[in-house]
Order: structure tokens, then sequence, then C-alpha cells
């Protein structure tokens, strides 16, 4: 499945008969699973329905880190947004991808 920007913004958990999905380096995560974390109200709300990369990378909840652009993270936060894509790979499952959010570095 591949879905746009805007589709994704659809999966921010707002509307409980849709999965919650979250997206790192063009991947597409259903964390449904962890609704406490990234539903409404959750420590994670802000990453739902939305390209998370750019906040993981940098270990950061600010609104305007949270987005697909790579551009000037340090090799030490590429390390740390490849640690967070690992655990997502373990934790959730890959439900789509996305050209439009992926952003080589």
């Amino acid at each position: 499945m591949e879905v746009t920007e805007q589709q994704l913004k659809q999966f921010d958990g707002s509307d409980p008969s849709k999965p919650i999905y979250v997206a790192m380096k063009g991947k597409i995560f259903d964390v449904s699973s962890a609704k406490s974390f990234y539903g409404p109200g959750g420590s994670y709300c802000m990453f739902a329905g939305r390209d998370a990369s750019r906040a993981l990378a940098k270990m950061t909840k600010n609104e305007e880190d949270v987005c697909a652009s790579l551009d000037g993270l340090s090799e030490k936060e590429m390390g740390v947004l490849n640690d967070w894509e690992k655990k997502f790979e373990a934790k959730y499952p890959v439900v789509g991808f996305s050209k439009h959010l992926l952003v080589a570095p």
C-alpha cells in the first residue's frame, strides 16, 4: 500500500474505527497495539498520522521536527533513527510505504 502524507493524516487515532499509523523513513507502521502511547492524549500522540523520522532522530517532540526531512542530521542522529527503525520493525507491522515521505539523507 502506498500512502500520501494527506492520507496518512487520517490514521492519527482520532477515529477509533481506524488503525493508528506512524511513518519513518518511508515505511508506515501500524502502532495501534500501542494506542496508550500513540492515541489521543498519549505520550507520543504528536507522531500519529505523521512521519516522525526527524523527531525520532533528534529525540524530540518539538512540532517543527515531526517531519520526514533528514537534512542536516548528524551521523549520531542518523544512528539513533536507525535504532528506532529496528525497534519499530521488531514491534509493529509495516503496512505500507510512501515515496512522498521518503527523504534520503
